[in-house]
């Protein structure tokens, strides 16, 4: 069954947990989810606190309930405790360490948005907290001197034109400044980086993790991921050429059909095989459209066959260290997504003309279309197979 638990930062968890689970099993998974440990947490379910020796269904927690998780860490803190000296340094560093470490949603936006202090506060010396601390006070007091002065010269001489310019700058830069705190204050979420959608899959019976990409024409492996799945004998090399967008990635040719597992169902599936480390396996459009998948980011799954299978999308602890690293440091957009995949350019192999209609028919019936309307198509647009698939895309 699920359940919700409120933490003290206002966050909302869902669970999924047997009925019979003990309470103290249930800490262990919101330790996991939080980053407060067992020993800090407490549990309440109808004003009533939840002992660890008791399971759920013992205290009546039914599916869809709400918990509240307390942390007695943060619980025991006082104002003053979180306050600061004169100089910038915390009045009792160790008080505002366990504060900030026990908040996650504090701590996932530090480590967004300034990752040094993130680092310290996670660390175990706190002269070098204090000395960072004070560092960042004397920074702002200096620049906040320095816009005095400057706003002091501007308004000695209001009319002189560089002046001018400097003020409706100032003016500018103030409304931006305005905007930004309002953003963290009521959509702090645009601030956090935006995990990819990725799910568990296997190829040819070799477990991957997916990348769902709806904005990729075709479904993509890479030759190392082929490789290691025995695809790459299969590889048919009359299907070269370039990927072309943020980037370039060399085509190396096509892998027509192969089994892919979706949970416990198989579906058949064919791939465009980039010459790319940047990517294992992306599960684009053709093959999205062609199982009649379902994004459900309400549930956070992928629906199958059109709900016969679902399967969770991974959260970011889930992922491969090699991918999140990818996710965390990547400067430029991959060759292989997005856009790039719908650029694609590929040099088709020399057929006879009999054999270049047939060509054109299987690559579109291979998109999910029916043959017979794929033929009307390509009739009405005098073979052009690219105005023949925007048709039939368009309905």
């Amino acid at each position: 069954m699920k359940i919700t638990v409120m933490t003290p930062d206002e966050q909302f968890i869902t669970l999924d947990v047997d009925a019979d689970e003990s309470v103290e099993n249930v800490k262990a998974l919101l330790e996991v989810e939080t980053g407060v440990s067992t020993q800090q947490q407490q549990l309440h379910f109808s004003g009533k606190e939840m002992r660890n020796s008791d399971s759920l269904s013992t205290i009546g927690v039914k599916e869809g309930d709400l918990l509240m998780m307390l942390s007695l860490a943060s619980s025991r803190v006082s104002d003053n405790d979180l306050s600061f000296n004169p100089d910038g340094s915390a009045v009792n560093p160790g008080a505002l360490q366990r504060h900030i470490q026990s908040n996650s949603q504090m701590m996932a936006q530090l480590l967004q948005n300034d990752p040094t202090l993130a680092q310290v506060i996670l660390g175990n010396d706190l002269d070098v907290l204090q000395n960072l601390l004070r560092e960042r006070h004397q920074q702002k007091l200096a620049l906040q001197r320095e816009q005095e002065e400057e706003l002091a010269l501007m308004y000695a001489d209001p009319l002189n034109v560089e002046t001018q310019k400097k003020i409706e700058a100032a003016i500018r830069q103030k409304g931006i400044d305005e905007n930004w705190e309002a953003a963290l204050e009521h959509n702090p979420e645009a601030f956090a980086r935006v995990v990819m959608l990725y799910v568990d899959m296997e190829v040819n019976g070799v477990p991957l993790k997916a990348f769902v990409d709806s904005g990729a024409q075709s479904t993509i492996i890479s030759k190392s991921c082929a490789e290691r799945c025995g695809l790459l004998r299969l590889l048919d090399q009359r299907y070269k050429g370039i990927a072309v967008g943020v980037g370039q990635s060399e085509i190396l040719g096509r892998i027509h059909v192969a089994p892919l597992k979706i949970g416990n169902i198989f579906y058949t599936c064919s791939f465009t095989v980039l010459d790319a480390s940047n990517v294992d396996f992306l599960f684009g459009l053709d093959m999205l459209r062609k199982h009649q998948c379902i994004i459900d980011l309400k549930e956070n799954v992928l629906r199958v066959g059109g709900g016969e299978v679902s399967v969770p999308f991974l959260q970011e602890k889930d992922l491969p260290s090699d991918i999140r690293d990818k996710e965390s440091y990547s400067k430029q957009a991959p060759a292989a997504q997005g856009s790039d995949a719908s650029l694609c350019r590929t040099t088709s192999p020399e057929l006879p003309p009999h054999g270049k209609k047939l060509s054109k028919i299987r690559k579109l019936v291979e998109l999910g279309f029916g043959r017979e309307a794929v033929i009307q198509a390509l009739k009405l647009f005098n073979g052009n197979e690219e105005q023949a698939a925007g048709f039939l895309f368009g309905g």
